[in-house]
């Protein structure tokens, strides 16, 4: 993955929002796992102000997770809020992300995967990609020294590799399903392109984005990803065109033009 960071956002409006303090330094993260990218970090005694809850992976005692204002997640265990289970809105209800967001998401197929391999490379041990990020397996940036999150062994297999690709991926196919609304129909393939370039810019240039915001209103969905995916093809600092996302932003176009009658979006779970 090319991005710096994986910033997620999403629409608060109307939303009743309560601020309860950090019992200790937080990171907030994209979902709400412990192995989900983080977004931003709060220090300890910080206000945290949540607009809903949900489950996810456990930590130490509770499977709560709290989302905050910033459109991230905070395990709810290392925040005082006097309350041991979930006590405000339900997210993926009143006041949650929209419809698709959480819970069902569909799988991607295996064009993407396939798509999304070619693109990352294999790499068995952590090393850096060609922007400096450290990365492995097939485009994993490193979250900790040495990629300890990472649950499997070095150097990696290419099963192993494809496992952790699946297990990174359920993040942006997360993300790519609650930044579309449910009235904008996706087959697996226009799904898979979007995942796909989501896996590479973080989820956080998705929610913004023009192309999101074009394909809400409803406006034709192959013209929309021909003129929207190619202007993501910058990286560094300064920004500059890359001759590989330029490469991965045309593959992207090809496979969300691409027919299909298998239906991914809204999922039909």
């Amino acid at each position: 993955m090319y991005s710096l960071t994986h910033l997620l956002t999403t629409s608060l409006l109307f939303l009743a929002v309560s601020a309860y303090p950090a019992k200790e330094t937080l990171r907030c993260r994209t979902s709400p796992s412990t192995s989900a990218s983080i977004h931003k970090t709060y220090p300890a005694g910080a206000d945290i102000k949540i607009t809903c809850q949900t489950t996810g992976t456990k930590v130490l005692t509770s499977n709560v997770w709290d989302k905050t204002s910033d459109g991230c997640y905070v395990s709810d265990y290392y925040v005082s809020t006097g309350h041991s289970g979930i006590f405000l809105s339900k997210c993926g209800t009143s006041g949650g992300p929209p419809s698709g967001g959480s819970g069902c998401v569909a799988p991607i197929n295996a064009a993407t995967i396939s798509l999304i391999k070619s693109f990352e490379g294999f790499v068995p041990s952590p090393k850096p990609d060609p922007i400096g990020l450290p990365t492995v397996g097939y485009g994993h940036l490193c979250k900790k020294k040495g990629c300890a999150e990472v649950k499997y062994k070095f150097p990696l297999t290419e099963a192993t590799a494809a496992q952790l690709l699946q297990d990174d991926a359920y993040t942006f196919r997360k993300c790519v399903a609650a930044a579309i609304k449910d009235s904008v129909t996706l087959t697996d393939n226009q799904y898979g392109a979007l995942v796909s370039w989501a896996f590479n810019v973080g989820c956080g240039g998705v929610q913004t984005s023009t192309l999101v915001k074009r394909l809400n209103r409803g406006e034709n969905k192959n013209i929309v990803a021909s003129q929207e995916l190619i202007k993501w093809n910058k990286a560094g600092n300064p920004p500059k065109p890359m001759n590989g996302l330029t490469r991965r932003r045309n593959a992207e176009i090809a496979l969300f033009k691409k027919a299909s009658s298998v239906q991914a979006h809204p999922p039909k779970c």
